[in-house]
């Protein structure tokens, strides 16, 4: 793939085409400022070292959603498909997979894996191969590690169809999407985006989920996507209205239920500092996600169901009666047992100093 030659093919032909800038946002313009050679040496050695274009997060989706609401497109269909992964149809998925594979023994496996039999559990816990992909010519077999490949590769057929079609400029409306879960941001043509997006997916042989879909226009209506709520915050300091991202109450309330489960009874018999190192990594590794927009009342309210959690699992193994305030306070938590504590990382967050 890094040869000189073939680089070089591939190359001239993007620019034959005209091609749009990728995820980095280089236009061909950028790359010939820069230096043709130069910019396709670079990308062979980024290629033979493993080190081409990290891949986009969650969180780069949700930065864009935010980025385009402030500029203008404030009527966002809140879209779900029902199913997706379930329904994608194995002819019109292989069509896509012919167009980049021209390797017909590759091309025959990957129809042999699409209908393979699979495991699923049933109502009483036990699993049973079953021909369901078969049966329907619908689906990929989830776990798998090339399922998600080709379900982006399906998903992609209407985001270069919603632009080639005319839709984008048309209804001035910009798909985001994270792998099957996507939003249409639009400047007033919600309507009408809707019921192009309606259209495409019928003829995708996908099926929208009508009861999940919604239009949403802000700033009266919020919307939640990848864990996030976008819509209308109010700075604390000055009670200003703007566009902004926070944690979803559902998932707070979910982080809050699995900390329960994490410092329930059962548990008592292990250690301490099982229990801390658990807690910590689960908390830090949700917060690492949880970073965009206004997070102090989240941060704080986690903070809050975590110490009074790990007071009652201290005071179940140490057989204390009350609630542990007195024998466990804060200091206890945090300086001696070593307790993450997510209010203390907003200070470090840039807008924290601004």
């Amino acid at each position: 793939m890094y040869r000189e030659d073939v680089l070089y093919v591939a190359y001239r032909r993007c620019r034959v085409n005209d091609g749009a800038a990728g995820v980095d946002g280089q236009t061909f313009r950028d790359i010939e400022a820069y230096g043709e050679k130069r910019w396709l040496d670079e990308l062979a050695e980024e290629l033979r070292t493993k080190t081409y274009r990290p891949g986009r997060s969650a969180l780069d989706a949700v930065r864009q959603i935010h980025s385009l609401i402030n500029t203008g497109h404030t009527e966002v269909i809140d879209a779900d498909l029902s199913g997706y992964f379930d329904t994608i149809p194995h002819a019109e998925l292989m069509k896509s997979v012919a167009r980049r594979v021209s390797d017909k023994q590759i091309l025959h496996l990957i129809k042999i894996w699409l209908t393979a039999p699979v495991e699923e559990t049933g109502k009483r816990g036990r699993t049973h191969r079953t021909t369901r992909n078969k049966d329907t010519r619908r689906g990929t077999p989830q776990g798998s590690p090339i399922s998600p490949l080709l379900s982006n590769l399906y998903m992609r057929r209407f985001l270069l169809g919603w632009k080639t079609l005319g839709y984008q400029s048309r209804h001035r409306a910009k798909i985001v999407n994270y792998a099957d879960d996507f939003v249409i941001c639009c400047r007033g043509t919600a309507d009408e985006a809707m019921a192009s997006m309606r259209n495409m997916m019928q003829r995708l042989k996908l099926t929208v989920n009508e009861e999940k879909t919604r239009k949403c226009r802000l700033p009266d209506e919020s919307f939640d996507f990848l864990g996030y709520t976008i819509g209308r915050c109010y700075s604390p300091k000055t009670g200003r209205a703007y566009y902004g991202t926070r944690p979803s109450k559902r998932k707070v309330q979910q982080l809050c239920r699995e900390i329960s489960e994490m410092t329930s009874r059962r548990w008592t018999p292990v250690d301490v500092e099982d229990r801390i190192d658990r807690l910590n990594r689960k908390l830090i590794g949700w917060a690492n996600y949880f970073c965009l927009g206004p997070v102090s009342k989240a941060y704080a309210a986690v903070d809050s169901h975590v110490r009074h959690r790990l007071r009652q699992w201290l005071c179940a193994k140490h057989k204390v009666p009350g609630q542990g305030t007195s024998r466990f306070p804060d200091e206890y938590l945090y300086q001696k047992l070593g307790l993450a504590r997510l209010s203390v990382r907003t200070r470090n967050f840039s807008w924290a100093k601004t």
